[in-house]
């Protein structure tokens, strides 16, 4: 069946495309970008005031399946992230049991083709049950499908052992996925260490806790000389370390939540653990210094982070509540309001830093409007407003500290591979 988008403004970072006009797409593939009679479609999409950009992509979220199904699973995880426009998301391998081999991966990419109506990778871990004592089985699981490698949640905090990993992925040519935090360092540590955490009393995270390993990890990569993405950049700091590494030609992106780009620890109204992430919201100049970094280029890409966790979980204090907060349903939104609306971001950069990097960054034929690719594609609607509620989230998570903020911007539709797996005012329980 044949679906034409009318009249959006088309944003293609592949071909730095940017005007308003049609796609056509057929058999799971964009066959047309330019005017078309409405009659020569199947199905009209009217995207008139729209941006219509290449199917997001989220380099960082956390499904929690296997082993941990209650917070998230992939078929809510895949459906949450269809209803926030992503088209294709990479999990983080800190599940129970950790996916650290071939049969574990196999486990998600085959479920997810079942149950997800989005495209799900998995990114495998660096050591065996991310215990940081001996490597997994890299090559295994590479063999298995996985795009990139990762021990997110922690570092490896044996260098050895991590440059060891690293030369494995630079003969594969996958990407090192780095969750930067000196495990000597946070202790137990809950929000950044600053004028706040004394203020509530809570123990405090320093800066320096990412610091340091964003400069080792720097290091290592550019000795092993494989490509490091550093994850969810919270620190002035780093984003200035990644822009001196990348002027010395190191292949070294970096990425950015919404969270840590929208608010800094003078916004945490008390201890609320729905404000408790990792890393921690920072100061207010470390905000600022991220959404330069954006502006400039530097930061490559913005991921959600996504961290589902049950309601009670996350009641009481911070000291005893998980890290992580939600963001598949809110990214949209927080990226347009904040960024693309205060001018900080262009449409296209948006797109860029949503879909054509990460694609880049993983090695996938994705990110691109061209004729002829595969049709995962994002409408929105940059200009309704409207105020967030965790309550329609599809996510079986609904630990966010944007909950009754208003914004600007909502996903209208999202295609994968040619089929609208999300369309504004569905039921949710038909997604």
């Amino acid at each position: 069946m044949g679906i034409l988008i009318k009249g959006g403004r088309v944003i293609d970072p592949d071909t730095k495309l940017d005007e308003v006009t049609d796609v056509y797409i057929e058999d799971g593939q964009i066959q047309k970008v330019g005017k078309m009679k409405q009659g020569e479609a199947d199905q009209v999409l009217d995207a008139k005031g729209c941006y219509v950009m290449p199917g997001l992509i989220d380099l960082h979220v956390h499904f929690r399946d296997p082993g941990q199904e209650e917070k998230e699973d992939i078929a809510s995880g895949g459906k949450a992230a269809a209803k926030g426009g992503f088209t294709t998301v990479l999990a983080m391998p800190n599940t129970h049991p950790v996916i650290d081999t071939a049969s574990r991966v196999n486990y998600v990419h085959h479920k997810a083709e079942e149950v997800s109506p989005i495209h799900v990778l998995q990114a495998g871990a660096i050591t065996k049950g991310q215990k940081g004592t001996e490597l997994a089985d890299i090559e295994e699981m590479i063999q298995a499908g996985i795009p990139a490698i990762s021990e997110d949640g922690k570092s490896v905090m044996n260098s050895q052992l991590y440059l060891d990993a690293m030369l494995i992925a630079k003969k594969h040519n996958i990407p090192v996925m780095a969750h930067c935090e000196d495990q000597m360092l946070v202790g137990s540590g809950c929000i950044n260490d600053d004028e706040k955490a004394a203020e509530l009393g809570l123990p405090g995270i320093s800066s320096m806790v990412e610091n340091i390993i964003v400069a080792r990890d720097i290091f290592l990569a550019q000795d092993a000389g494989v490509h490091l993405h550093l994850c969810h950049c919270s620190t002035k700091q780093s984003v200035h370390m990644l822009q001196m590494i990348k002027e010395t030609g190191c292949s070294v992106t970096g990425e950015v939540c919404p969270h840590h780009f929208t608010l800094c620890s003078e916004d945490i109204p008390g201890d609320n653990p729905n404000f408790k992430m990792n890393p921690p919201l920072r100061r207010q100049e470390d905000k600022e210094a991220l959404r330069k970094a954006l502006k400039e280029d530097v930061v490559d890409v913005i991921s959600t982070d996504h961290a589902p966790h049950t309601l009670k979980e996350k009641e009481g204090s911070m000291k005893n509540a998980p890290f992580g907060v939600v963001g598949l349903e809110t990214c949209v939104p927080l990226v347009i309001t904040e960024l693309v609306d205060k001018g900080i971001l262009t449409p296209m950069q948006m797109a860029e830093k949503m879909s054509w990097n990460p694609a880049q960054i993983l090695h996938l034929d994705k990110g691109s409007l061209r004729e002829g690719k595969a049709a995962d594609i994002t409408i929105i609607d940059p200009d309704v407003e409207y105020m967030i509620d965790a309550r329609t989230f599809v996510s079986k998570g609904k630990n966010t500290p944007f909950n009754g903020r208003k914004v600007k911007g909502r996903v209208t539709a999202t295609i994968c591979d040619g089929q609208i797996v999300y369309q504004a005012g569905q039921m949710e329980n038909d997604l």
